[in-house]
């Protein structure tokens, strides 16, 4: 029996050793100087969720961040919102998917009825749209054509790219024609008080730069891991939450108050790429999820599903650039998710980073 039981302890740590020696063996990064080529730069900027500040915050005050965002000047700009076709997918699966669309989709059959196309027609009118005007860049496309592709992505439920295409068209050019319902202007012309990085941000810089749209790259089809954690698992992270007592808490909340300039923005965004100042908040919340000690391991749950939604969402960005080898990546996102995009984008062969917190110094 002894000798049994020594067999199978050698056994084990013969197999654990051989693991590390495998893990050891290959590391994506050490690829990175075999790339042929320039590398692809990602730049991952975290952001407050703007909507939270409501009327408090003037749009013309984030000039400043985007001066700075200019400077970098991204060939894509990927946002945290969900596609059309994730959106389809849980409005089919809402059974699995409880709440999905409603929390985080907008109903496109309005804009699909308008022009006479589905979603799946959208995406190809799209693409080959983009690919027409790529392949002539000599001819500028008209008024018309970009109405008509601000109506198709509305249909296609990608609102930031057709905000993109509205702000590309000269001023007086901004009408309810060629499919777009006078219903969506009130969007269109951001009449709504509150504000979104999205939109105020990730949309209006690339308008600004001359992009003909941004990447949707969330992901909540990882919700189904908190929907089976169980009744109880809401109230327990309210009761974990209700613990977080660390000073870079109380110092976001002081910035947050005073946002009446570009600085004050800028100032805000600053404390948001901050490494010291996200890694002090993603120890309190998803640190201390790991340490929670609930019967039923919820925190743990948590971090499960947070861990699922970013590698998705990371492969999402990664898809969105999959074709453009050496590009420049913008990628919009809520600050809590920066430092594992970082971590995850930093993994891949040909990713090289750019620091957020130098570039708004």
């Amino acid at each position: 029996m002894k000798k049994t039981l020594l067999a199978l302890v050698c056994f084990a740590s013969f197999c654990h050793a051989s693991v590390q020696a495998q893990t050891a063996d290959f590391d994506p990064r050490t690829w990175k100087k075999e790339v042929h080529g320039k590398a692809t730069q990602v730049l991952v900027l975290g952001s407050p969720h703007l909507s939270a500040y409501g009327e408090k915050l003037n749009r013309a005050h984030l000039s400043g961040l985007l001066d700075r965002l200019a400077q970098y000047k991204p060939d894509i700009i990927t946002i945290e919102a969900l596609s059309g076709e994730q959106c389809e997918f849980v409005r089919v699966n809402a059974v699995t998917h409880p709440d999905v669309f409603k929390d985080y989709c907008w109903d496109p059959t309005p804009a699909q009825n308008a022009i006479g196309i589905g979603l799946q027609e959208a995406l190809v009118e799209i693409e080959s749209t983009l690919k027409s005007w790529r392949q002539h860049p000599e001819t500028a496309p008209s008024a018309v054509q970009r109405r008509r592709l601000v109506a198709v992505f509305l249909a296609a439920n990608d609102r930031a790219s057709a905000l993109v295409q509205w702000l590309r068209l000269d001023v007086n050019e901004r009408k309810a024609l060629d499919g777009i319902a006078e219903s969506n202007l009130k969007f269109l012309n951001r009449e709504s008080p509150k504000s979104n990085e999205n939109y105020e941000v990730a949309a209006v810089l690339a308008a600004r730069l001359g992009l003909e749209r941004v990447y949707a790259t969330d992901d909540h089809t990882a919700d189904d891991i908190t929907d089976r954690a169980g009744p109880k698992f809401g109230d327990a992270l309210q009761a974990m939450w209700s613990q977080i007592n660390i000073p870079e808490k109380k110092e976001s909340l002081v910035l947050e108050a005073k946002l009446d300039s570009a600085q004050d923005l800028l100032n805000l965004y600053r404390f948001y790429n901050n490494p010291a100042k996200v890694r002090a908040f993603i120890a309190a919340d998803f640190g201390g999820g790991l340490k929670n000690a609930t019967p039923e391991l919820y925190g743990r749950q948590y971090v499960a599903w947070w861990e699922t939604r970013n590698l998705r969402m990371v492969a999402n960005i990664r898809s969105a650039f999959g074709n453009h080898p050496g590009a420049k990546v913008l990628s919009v996102v809520g600050s809590s998710h920066k430092p594992y995009f970082d971590a995850y984008l930093e993994m891949m062969h040909e990713v090289q980073l750019v620091n957020s917190a130098k570039l708004l110094k």
